[in-house]
C-alpha cells in the first residue's frame, strides 16, 4: 500500500480542473506537475499548487520517475497518444472520455495497459451519479423483471455554446459527437442493461449549425459561451472555422445479450438533460431529472393507462460537487485504485465498446450506402391523391 501519491496533469485546464479533487496533501495526495500547450493554463495551475515541473511537452511529464499517477484530460485526439506514452512508463493513468477517437486507439491503450500490467482508469463519472447507481440498483433487484430495452434521448440543450465554438465540431479532431457526448450514455446504456453492442445502426446529420456564417478563425482553446441569451441557436456566433460532425443524431443498438438498446442526441435544444428509460418483462422505470436536488426515478408495474406519477418513486437527489456529486466521488475511487489496486466501478473495455458502439454508428450516418431506400409512389398517382388532401 502506497502512502504518498504524486500525480502529474496532462491538460491542465478545462476538464483537467477534476484532478484538483485528488489533492489532499493531509492525506499523502499531491498535484505536482503539469503539461499544457497553453501557458496561461499552466500559469493557472502553478499558482494553486506547489508544482516541481510546468511544461509544454508531455514527455517530460511522462518522463519523471518520480510521478506515481496522471491525469490525461487532454482534447480527445490526443487520448491515445498521451496515454499510451504515460502507459508505457507504467504509471497509473485516469483517462478522461472518450478513451479515444477510434476502436484501433482503444485498442492500442488496452494493450499498453495489459503489457505494462499498469493500472488504467476510465473517466466514465456517470457511473457515479445518484441517479443512474439508483436505477441500477432498482434493476438488479429485479423490481423491473428481466431488462428487455433500454432507451436514451439526451437534449444538449448547450450544444452550440460548447461543441461547436471549439475543435470538437471538426470530425478530424472529434470523429463526431457520438463519442464525445454518446460515450457516457452509451456507457451508461450497457451499464444498466447488462451487455455490450454488437450490432448498431444510425441516422443523423448536420441540421442547423452548418446554416451559420460567423465563425471564429481563432478560437480560444476550450471556447465555452453558454449564456441564457445565446437563443434560438441560429443566433450563435464565433463558430469554430470547421463545423462537419453532426448536430442531430439517432442510433440503435442490439446488445451482445440480446436487450435492444436507442439513443436520440440533439444540439439545439432549449433544455439540457438526459431521460433514460429501461424495460423488462415485469415493468419500466424513468428518470425524471439527471442531478438535481428534485430528480426521481419513476417506477411503473401494474398494468393500466398513463399514470404519470408512477406506480413507485425513488429520489436521487444529486449529492454535493462537480457533475451532481460524481467528480470527487471519481477522483477519490481513482486513488484508492493507485493506492491500494480496489476494485473500481468503471471499466476501460466499458469504455472501448462505448467508443465502437459510437464510432461505428458515426461512420453508418456518414456512409449514404447504409441506408434502405422507400420507393416512391407513381407521381401522378401521388398528385391524384394529394389534390384530395388538406
Amino acid at each position: 500500500m502506497k502512502d504518498d501519491i504524486r500525480i502529474g496533469v496532462i491538460g491542465a485546464a478545462g476538464r483537467g480542473t477534476l484532478a484538483h479533487h485528488a489533492h489532499k496533501p493531509e492525506e499523502g495526495v499531491r498535484l505536482v506537475a503539469a503539461c499544457d500547450v497553453h501557458q496561461p493554463f499552466l500559469d493557472a495551475f502553478g499558482e494553486k499548487f506547489s508544482t516541481d515541473i510546468l511544461t509544454t511537452d508531455y514527455r517530460e511529464l511522462v518522463a519523471r520517475d518520480d510521478l506515481d499517477a496522471v491525469f490525461i484530460c487532454s482534447p480527445d485526439y490526443c487520448h491515445e497518444e498521451h496515454a499510451v506514452a504515460a502507459l508505457e512508463t507504467g504509471k497509473a493513468v485516469y483517462l478522461e472520455k472518450p478513451m479515444a477517437i477510434t476502436i484501433a486507439g482503444c485498442d492500442r491503450i488496452l494493450e499498453t495497459a495489459y503489457r505494462h500490467r499498469a493500472k488504467l482508469y476510465l473517466g466514465h463519472n456517470m457511473r457515479h451519479m445518484v441517479f443512474v447507481l439508483k436505477m441500477r440498483e432498482i434493476i438488479q433487484q429485479g423490481m423491473i423483471g428481466e431488462v428487455k430495452a433500454g432507451w436514451c434521448r439526451h437534449f444538449v440543450g448547450w450544444g452550440g455554446d460548447f461543441y461547436f465554438k471549439d475543435w470538437h465540431a471538426d470530425r478530424t479532431k472529434s470523429h463526431g459527437l457520438l463519442l464525445q457526448k454518446a460515450a457516457h450514455d452509451i456507457d451508461v446504456l450497457h451499464w444498466l442493461c447488462g451487455g455490450y453492442s454488437r450490432r448498431v445502426t444510425a441516422m443523423g446529420g448536420l441540421t442547423l449549425y452548418d446554416r451559420i456564417d460567423d465563425h471564429d478563425p481563432e478560437p480560444e482553446p476550450a471556447k465555452r459561451d453558454w449564456k441564457k441569451e445565446n437563443w434560438p441557436p441560429l443566433s450563435l456566433k464565433g463558430l469554430n472555422p470547421v463545423v462537419d460532425v453532426e448536430d442531430l443524431s439517432m442510433m440503435l443498438m442490439e446488445l451482445d445479450n440480446g436487450v435492444f438498446c436507442s439513443y436520440q442526441q440533439c444540439h439545439y435544444t432549449p433544455d439540457y438533460w438526459r431521460n433514460y428509460t429501461v424495460i423488462g418483462t415485469e415493468g419500466r422505470i424513468e428518470n425524471f431529472g439527471d442531478g438535481s436536488k428534485d430528480t426521481v426515478i419513476r417506477l411503473w408495474n401494474k398494468k393500466g393507462n398513463y399514470n404519470a406519477a408512477g406506480d413507485m418513486q425513488f429520489p436521487a437527489a444529486a449529492s454535493e460537487g462537480t457533475h451532481g456529486g460524481a467528480d470527487p466521488k471519481i477522483v477519490d475511487e481513482f486513488v484508492r485504485f493507485v493506492r491500494e489496486g480496489c476494485k473500481v466501478s468503471t471499466s476501460p473495455i466499458a469504455a472501448r465498446y462505448s467508443v465502437a458502439a459510437g464510432c461505428v454508428a458515426t461512420d453508418i450516418i456518414r456512409d449514404p450506402a447504409a441506408a434502405r431506400e422507400i420507393p416512391p409512389v407513381d407521381p401522378d398517382i401521388r398528385a391524384f391523391f394529394d389534390a384530395q388532401t388538406a
